[in-house]
């Protein structure tokens, strides 16, 4: 995820939602451990299906978007998301580096399971419905799901979130004059506290 807070008070956000044809962590459900794939296309035709997807915060409620700036789209990584937000909480957050990702909700339509060379089973989705993306500012789980109703069945919605390890980077702090000398202790506390997902904060 990059973040990029502008002048006018909105904030830039885009990366990628979910990387497609990679294996997952390893998720739960009631037969065991298994990882997933979320086929390559999944994503551009469930898009195609439908005429907007909903860009949420924590899953919770809808987030204050300029108008018709919220894009989505599958390209050969993943799906990729763009958006020009003005959602004052959500701003807010950003500037105290305390938001953590993407993750994405919805309803699988097709899948097919095998297993790995080492036993692990292993879930390919091949088609879904696409609800809603959210913007986090909360430690994700990879897995989360609610049984919601839609007609007359009651269909299993599921969450996911982006597991990638990467670097924080914080582009607004100013550099200092001369480098403070090395603290071993505080090199280790950020490497522990070192989120799992890409964070910039620019400022134009």
């Amino acid at each position: 995820m990059k973040v990029e807070i502008r002048k006018d008070g909105t904030a830039l956000i885009t990366g990628y939602v979910n990387v497609v044809g990679r294996e997952s962590r390893v998720l739960q459900d009631i037969s065991g451990e298994f990882v997933e794939v979320i086929e390559p296309g999944t994503f551009a035709r469930a898009l195609s299906k439908v005429d907007s997807v909903g860009l949420m915060f924590n899953h919770m409620r809808n987030v204050d978007t300029a108008d018709n700036t919220f894009e989505l789209a599958e390209d050969n990584i993943g799906l990729y998301a763009k958006a020009v937000i003005k959602d004052a909480e959500v701003i807010q957050r950003a500037k105290e580096n305390k938001l953590t990702g993407w993750s994405f909700g919805f309803y699988e339509n097709a899948e097919k399971w095998d297993n790995r060379a080492d036993g692990m089973r292993r879930r390919t989705v091949t088609d879904l419905d696409l609800v809603e993306v959210s913007i986090l500012d909360v430690t994700p789980a990879y897995i989360a799901t609610s049984i919601e109703m839609r007609g007359e069945q009651a269909t299993l919605k599921e969450r996911r979130a982006s597991g990638d390890d990467v670097e924080v980077l914080d582009s607004s702090e100013s550099v200092p004059a001369e480098p403070p000398a090395p603290d071993n202790s505080a090199v280790e506390e950020r490497e522990m506290m070192k989120r799992k997902f890409e964070y910039y904060i620019t400022v134009n």
